[in-house]
């Protein structure tokens, strides 16, 4: 326990045991309902919250002094006393803390590599490159390896791990855990609904059975299940979309590791233990842990590293806003059947795998120059894994390329030759993605050009780009692709 501290605060996101310096250590926890009133929450989103903050609190018991106010200051006022707190993982919360004199600030827990560490490797860097960093890490941890040589001598089988979905529609594999509700949950759920009645916060997204775990043990179980039922599979189609398969291969860990349930040390070595025993393939090991040690901790570490104002950074000028029928998850209102089917499993989940996420979701709103911080929000209050640390990296650098390049070397824009591709929507879909004028003309090939028309001088000089904008010059009908797109403007497509 830290010297002067009398009790351990613990964020909603910081629940595991990993978070404390002993298993007897005093801790405060704080169930702040004004978090819920400044932000639209998804609603499953908010009820798993609450549902781990909660849960945390009853299996602490006397060990907890567990507070639900309207603030965080009105909670403080009520313990005496000092406090210790991990660093929280948003700039609104660490700026809050580190103006609390009671208040004792540690160092962050919850990643695999430490702060310290990372500056020192990004001050030996030309280039921020996360391959660089997942391969010192590597090393480091000493995961997948063989003496100083990565095991299977290569660091990484992307290139084995992009196959298109099976025919069939399905792939062959057992189904993801789910846990089971309890009176927490239900108490929870009724709270929410008070809250929304007496109109102290809004929803958006719908309610429905909780379908990520909520506790250590929940986590627990919820690992092994994907390291002995799912992980092998994992790998080949990790990158593939199905109509009928919101799940895939995912491992659905995401959003309790990011409540702070599960270590990403501890399920790394675990696959690592998976692949040695012979439970998993190399190739769906190696991809697994390069999400955990390598691009967690990698846009974990970005956040802090690129500043505040990183958050706003607008590359590529695209300034229009989110259109309502995206905000408010209006499936309904979309006849595109890639786009209407993940945008419906957001609205009912607060949930999809990270491929719709960035080639339907985010290549849509790229394509049509939405304002990359209104995004960045809108994911983090749509999804249950959903943090800021977690989403300005992810959205501003990778998806929306408006770090002009920082984290990802081109733009992650698509026709819809690739969602054919890796998905089985188009074959049903009103549009065709071979057509990029026309009533039946896929809005994302139709997008995808008109993207590289309206941003051509921005990326001439990008050596990543310049056979998609010299196919700009063999388009005779460009002027007719822009200009329907523009007459489109932000309907549902």
């Amino acid at each position: 326990m830290s010297k002067g501290a009398d009790r351990r605060w613990c964020f909603a996101d910081q629940l595991g045991p990993h978070f404390l310096d002993s298993e007897d250590q005093p801790v405060l926890l704080i169930e702040a309902r004004a978090v819920f009133g400044r932000r639209r929450f998804h609603r499953r989103k908010a009820h798993l919250v609450l549902s781990a903050l909660r849960h945390r609190a009853a299996e602490l018991g006397e060990q907890a002094i567990f507070l639900q106010t309207r603030t965080y200051q009105q909670a403080l006022a009520e313990v005496p006393g000092t406090f210790s707190v991990c660093q929280p993982t948003s700039r609104v919360a660490d700026d809050f803390v580190r103006k609390l004199p009671s208040v004792e600030v540690l160092p962050a827990r919850g990643f695999a590599t430490d702060r310290e560490t990372f500056e020192r490797w990004a001050q030996s860097q030309r280039g921020l490159l996360l391959e660089q960093f997942y391969r010192d890490a590597r090393r480091r941890f000493d995961l997948l390896m063989d003496g100083k040589e990565p095991t299977g001598n290569r660091w990484n089988f992307d290139a084995e791990n992009r196959e298109p979905p099976p025919k069939s529609g399905r792939l062959d594999v057992t189904g993801p855990w789910l846990p089971d509700e309890d009176e927490i949950d239900e108490r929870v759920r009724a709270d929410l609904d008070q809250w929304e009645r007496d109109g102290d916060a809004s929803f958006v997204g719908r309610d429905g059975p909780r379908e990520f775990a909520a506790t250590r043990t929940e986590a627990q179980a919820a690992l092994q299940h994907f390291l002995q039922h799912r992980l092998a599979q994992f790998g080949p189609t990790e990158d593939a979309m199905l109509a009928g398969d919101r799940w895939m291969s995912h491992s659905g860990l995401s959003a309790p590791m990011n409540l702070g349930l599960l270590d990403p040390l501890e399920c790394a070595y675990a696959a690592e233990d998976a692949y040695r025993t012979g439970n998993a393939p190399l190739a769906s090991v190696e991809g697994y842990i390069r999400q955990l040690i390598g691009w967690r901790d990698y846009i974990w570490h970005t956040y802090w590293h690129h500043g505040d104002e990183y958050r706003n950074r607008n590359a590529l000028a695209a300034h229009r806003p989110l259109p309502q029928w995206f905000t408010d998850l209006d499936a309904d209102a979309v006849q595109a059947r890639c786009l209407k089917d993940v945008l419906a499993r957001v609205r009912d989940h607060g949930w999809v795998h990270h491929i719709p996420r960035l080639m339907v979701l985010s290549n849509y709103a790229l394509q049509r120059g939405w304002q990359p911080a209104a995004m960045t929000d809108w994911f983090h209050r749509s999804f249950v894994d959903g943090y800021d640390w977690v989403m300005v990296g992810n959205v501003v650098g990778m998806s929306q390329h408006a770090d002009g390049g920082l984290i990802a070397t081109k733009p992650y824009a698509s026709g819809g030759a690739y969602i054919n591709r890796m998905s089985d929507y188009c074959g049903d879909c009103r549009y065709k993605p071979t057509r990029r004028v026309g009533e039946d003309a896929c809005p994302f090939t139709g997008g995808y050009w008109s993207f590289l028309a309206r941003n051509q001088d921005r990326l001439k000089n990008n050596h990543r780009m310049r056979q998609p904008l010299a196919g700009l010059n063999r388009l005779a009908d460009l002027d007719d692709v822009v200009a329907q797109q523009r007459e489109l403007g932000d309907d549902a497509p």
